[in-house]
């Protein structure tokens, strides 16, 4: 059963587990986006963006053509804001910042920052310690790269925890993927939306040193986030 975070008369937001695919994907089953277009019976369904399958978290569905549009103009615009959580298992090279460089593919479907600054994929974030060497991270996207803050927490040496193709050894196996889509704002003509989704899986998300440190970040776009 997905569950609906909120229902507005142009779209709705619900919650995407972890570990499923966004789309159909061959004879492994029904992806996603055709589980909820079955379940929430609208007219039409259409994905303003999407999710890889580790990640959990928000996604915004339009109901109609128009608000589609609309949307795919505010998140190529920037317009969205968009703020997700991630664990690592690895002390980074820096507790909070912008991770800025150029993308390019590189092995098994992965990619790779580059030192370059054409096209960058630009990721601020703060990281808070959760003790047994767990980091845990808010991290604020500010461009719409594949794969971006996954690419971004490697690159400074805390890769998400089971994260299969960015992590290494043992911290790439987990529970799950460890990034989780938490909150989304905009301007939805001419009223300010916001929405919010704690994780729901995952035993490091859960523990009661990481539920208090999400707490303390529930209004994220508030926060005086470091300079881009």
């Amino acid at each position: 059963m997905i569950e609906v975070i909120a229902q507005h008369a142009d779209y709705c937001v619900v919650y995407k587990p972890a570990d499923v695919n966004f789309h159909d994907e061959g004879d492994i089953g029904q992806g996603f986006f055709n589980q909820a277009q079955k379940q929430l019976q609208c007219d039409a369904l259409y994905p303003a963006h999407r999710l890889d399958k580790m990640t959990s978290g928000l996604v915004i569905l339009a109901k109609n053509k128009a608000s589609a549009a609309q949307f795919q103009q505010l998140f190529s615009q920037h317009k969205i804001d968009k703020f997700y959580l991630a664990i690592s298992h690895q002390k980074p090279k820096k507790k909070q910042g912008t991770i800025k460089g150029d993308m390019a593919k590189s092995r098994r479907g992965a990619y790779k920052l580059l030192r370059t600054t054409n096209n960058p994929a630009i990721s601020q974030f703060f990281s808070h310690s959760l003790g047994q060497g767990q980091r845990l991270y808010l991290l604020r996207p500010l461009s719409g790269k594949t794969h971006q803050l996954r690419v971004a927490l490697a690159s400074i040496g805390a890769p998400i925890l089971g994260d299969n193709l960015y992590a290494k050894g043992e911290h790439s196996e987990s529970d799950r993927g460890y990034l989780h889509a938490f909150r989304l704002s905009f301007n939805w003509q001419g009223e300010q939306q916001n929405y919010t989704c704690l994780p729901r899986q995952g035993r490091a998300f859960l523990t009661d040193d990481c539920q208090a440190q999400i707490n303390q970040w529930l209004e994220p776009e508030l926060l005086n986030w470091p300079k881009r």
